[in-house]
């Protein structure tokens, strides 16, 4: 056997916002990955893989990785999917491995329970109550005062996430904040919670955790787009930033880990920046989506997947940064629902220096639509930028979104 950690992956994850994880860490990792079907363009990367009937059932999880284990020791788990990483904390439990804690994950998987643990230790954040009807979250509304945000308890990426601003608005999006779901979505009888409108501007920041010490190595600020919806358009990360020397935030950062008792593995937390400081929205028990980490590393140097990976196997993350730049991600969708696309391209003349990557999301003869119908699922292309400052990566996806050339018709009503 190698003398490099042996790390069980489970699951992958979309290429195009996931690869760049692999390709880090396959030179320094012998990588066995648990898939649901036979990899294809994973197997680059791989030491060895297993085909599950589902990398949602975490029995099964524990019975492959046990076999595993007997025959080619595990040193680590890792999982960067929010439907997986309940089951995978299952393997490392099962197997004594570092984030081998259940409830652990859980409070970050659970937005209840993260309220609550947060509420418990004092840890600025909205006021949040669970509800099962209409009917008690008027009288929630009511109490805590217009606007509020309906939330589902189970998802992530904002689906289902909507301000109201009175009573009206909460009947007419109730529906969409408890029945939004996902294929891979945990079960709760009661599904929604009504918060207290934190106003300001929303960051986040992944971290890795090691033996209890909190390492922040990607601070990105969050561009909303479709109100009332949450929808995320676009991340912007700034090696610069001044909000890495905020010892109120870093503080509160390192408070609400405290709080959750997340001693290792890698987390996404979301803040809302406010008048009154900052306030915790939720904390995620995985490295970001959306090319969050990707942009990290392009502006900073620090690499997330072996960040997550260190952690995983029980080492000490190196999170130092070596360059000082900012990156940006903007996701482009159609205008009106239903649209069925005839074409999807960039003009490629002409463009900026600070284009990174130009990327269409969709092929002709697919059916899409802008949020909140389409949610994150209906975005047709994006665009990543790096440069010296944020003022020309903004400019760069600028110029990006006026490159992108698509067409298309509205779908035909069925029959």
């Amino acid at each position: 056997m190698s003398d490099k950690p042996h790390l069980l992956v489970v699951a992958t994850g979309m290429r195009l916002f996931r690869e760049y994880i692999l390709r880090s860490i396959a030179p320094e990792y012998r990588l066995h990955m648990f898939l649901h079907s036979e990899p294809t363009w994973e197997q680059e990367y791989l030491d060895g893989w297993t085909v599950l009937e589902s990398t949602l059932d975490a029995e099964a999880l524990v019975a492959a990785a046990r076999t595993l284990n007997d025959r080619d020791a595990i040193d680590g788990v890792l999982c960067w999917d929010e439907a997986r990483i309940l089951q995978t904390a299952h393997v490392a439990e099962a197997l004594g491995l570092p984030g081998g804690d259940v409830a652990m994950i859980n409070r970050c998987r659970d937005k209840h329970l993260t309220r609550t643990a947060l509420a418990e230790h004092g840890v600025p954040q909205p006021v949040s109550v669970l509800v099962d009807t209409v009917d008690e979250a008027l009288a929630t509304a009511d109490k805590l005062g217009y606007p509020i945000i309906l939330k589902p308890r189970a998802l992530a990426a904002s689906l289902g996430v909507v301000k109201v601003n009175d009573a009206a608005e909460l009947k007419a999006n109730w529906e969409f904040a408890h029945d939004t779901t996902v294929p891979e979505a945990p079960h709760y009888d009661v599904k929604v919670l009504v918060e207290e409108f934190a106003d300001g501007y929303e960051i986040s920041i992944d971290a890795a955790v090691f033996h209890g010490q909190v390492a922040p190595f990607c601070l990105a600020r969050k561009e909303l787009g479709y109100p009332p919806y949450a929808e995320e358009i676009g991340h912007f990360v700034d090696a610069a930033d001044p909000l890495l020397a905020d010892e109120q935030l870093l503080q509160v950062l390192v408070d609400a880990h405290k709080a959750i008792a997340f001693t290792d593995g890698v987390t996404h937390t979301e803040i809302m920046m406010t008048a009154d400081g900052p306030k915790v929205i939720e904390i995620n028990a995985r490295i970001g989506g959306d090319l969050i980490p990707y942009l990290g590393l392009k502006a900073t140097g620090a690499d997330p997947g072996l960040a997550a990976a260190a952690v995983a196997v029980g080492r000490q993350p190196d999170v130092t940064p070596d360059r000082t730049l900012v990156g940006g991600v903007r996701f482009f969708y159609v205008d009106e629902n239903d649209t069925v696309l005839d074409s999807v391209d960039f003009d490629r003349e002409g463009l900026p220096e600070s284009i990174d990557q130009l990327v269409v999301l969709m092929e002709p003869g697919q059916t899409t639509s802008p949020p909140p119908d389409g949610t994150l699922w209906g975005r047709i292309a994006y665009a990543t930028t790096v440069s010296g400052s944020l003022a020309e990566c903004r400019a760069g996806l600028d110029a990006a979104e006026q490159s992108l050339r698509w067409s298309g018709h509205p779908k035909e009503p069925s029959a």
